[in-house]
């Protein structure tokens, strides 16, 4: 018998999983969602949203990533800013030729360590191919940790990097639908809700881009599925 993912929860899983979806969806508060609750007449602390959030969000992005579309292998990769405890961390991200998203890792540091781990994790990924290119900006880091990977045996040689700032201009427009959903947010108050919120956010990104197989996009199409990927019936 499934284990009930919301046993012992005060509110109904479709409640819970409203408020999640529309926090990690658009560019909506803990206190904005209070609101629009207490004008359903339901009255829930902005707190207990926030736990919601820090509980469901990396659900979500875990059971989404198996209905995922291919991506392609020209791969675009970039960081941008994200504040934590009032502290600039770095969000690696990359998308494919096309602008779907390929993958994307949260790091306190900008460096070949880094790079390399993110490229590892995309590697890793089973919805990306392995890239016949990888195109990035100026930052130093990248050469020596493609290389690394080459001497790994993890990324073939034959896979070119290429440093050219305009041909990234993809991954940073893209960047731009992140920062506008945490902008609200006013910076995240530790690195691991940090890392479980982009989670949710990015994968809600991703099914906004029809990334995920045999999904309509539409409303209607997203609410049923995610509801049917927690056991809640249509």
């Amino acid at each position: 018998m499934p284990v009930n993912p919301f046993k012992w929860k005060h509110y109904e899983g479709e409640i819970i999983l409203l408020n999640v979806r529309w926090y990690l969806k658009y560019a909506l508060s803990y206190r904005n969602l209070k609101e629009m609750m207490a004008e359903r007449g339901i009255e829930v602390d902005h707190t207990t949203i926030m736990r919601w959030v820090h509980q469901y969000a990396p659900e979500i992005e875990k059971k989404v990533r198996r209905y995922l579309k291919p991506t392609n292998d020209s791969w675009r990769m970039d960081e941008t800013y994200i504040k934590v405890n009032g502290k600039y961390k770095y969000l690696y991200r990359a998308v494919d030729s096309n602008g779907n998203t390929i993958d994307f890792m949260l790091s306190a540091r900008r460096n070949k360590k880094a790079a390399k781990r993110f490229l590892k994790k995309a590697l890793g990924s089973k919805h990306n191919q392995i890239p016949r290119a990888i195109t990035v900006d100026k930052n130093p880091a990248y050469p020596p940790a493609v290389k690394e990977l080459k001497n790994d045996g993890i990324l073939p040689q034959n896979v070119s990097l290429r440093q050219i700032k305009y041909l990234n201009n993809i991954v940073e427009q893209d960047h731009r639908a992140i920062k506008r959903i945490v902008r609200p947010m006013l910076g995240f108050q530790s690195f691991q809700t940090a890392i479980k919120t982009l989670k949710g956010i990015e994968i809600m990104h991703m099914i906004k881009k029809g990334q995920v197989e045999a999904l309509n996009r539409c409303a209607r199409a997203e609410v049923k599925f995610i509801n049917q990927l927690f056991g809640i019936a249509a």
